[in-house]
């Protein structure tokens, strides 16, 4: 199977993911930002729940993340929010990974996927975004099979007590039975 084939057709057939990848795409594009992406669940829980021939998951949370080094202030990233929301209301989370090194104790981020290569887990730092010609662009830090093979996988340049306490607090395993838990 390829990957990225498969994750992109079912992109495309997600026509609440589409809207939001555009909208994000667009917003970036008027403020000259090309570093952004929507990443985690948003990608991640749409393998799982194909791979579970379950309907898409409800998204409970759209994790835009950008990089941006000329303003890093948590109110420009609510202000984001604000837009997208006036746009369209959904439950977007922004966050500019050139400040986000600094909440988790990392050495500075130099882009979007420099800061996903320290989340926890591994199935998490797989990302989405539309390019200037609407085409869809997939990144994944550790390889597209780390969430395809249905397993949880700690990533060793995080904090091993943040991963753990993610993997007891996240539904992952009542929601997606299939998943195993891989240290």
């Amino acid at each position: 199977m390829n990957y990225e084939t498969q994750l992109k057709d079912w992109l495309l057939s997600e026509p609440i993911r589409m809207s939001a990848l555009k909208l994000v795409a667009d917003f970036f594009a008027e403020n000259e930002v090309q570093d952004w992406y929507i990443a985690a669940g948003f990608v991640r829980n749409l393998v799982w729940d194909k791979l579970h021939d379950a309907p898409a998951s409800e998204l409970k949370d759209i994790d835009v993340i950008y990089w941006c080094h000329e303003e890093t202030s948590i109110y420009r990233d609510k202000l984001i929010e604000l837009a997208l929301t006036e746009r369209v209301n959904l439950p977007w989370s922004v966050k500019n990974q050139a400040r986000m090194h600094k909440k988790n104790n990392h050495p500075a981020y130099s882009s979007c996927l420099n800061a996903m290569s320290y989340w926890p887990e591994k199935q998490t730092a797989v990302a989405v975004k539309l390019d200037e010609n609407d085409q869809l662009v997939i990144d994944s830090v550790f390889g597209l099979e780390t969430v395809f093979n249905l397993t949880v996988n700690y990533n060793p340049k995080a904090d091993e007590s943040v991963f753990m306490k993610r993997v007891s607090s996240k539904p992952w395993f009542n929601n997606y039975p299939r998943l195993s838990l891989e240290l």
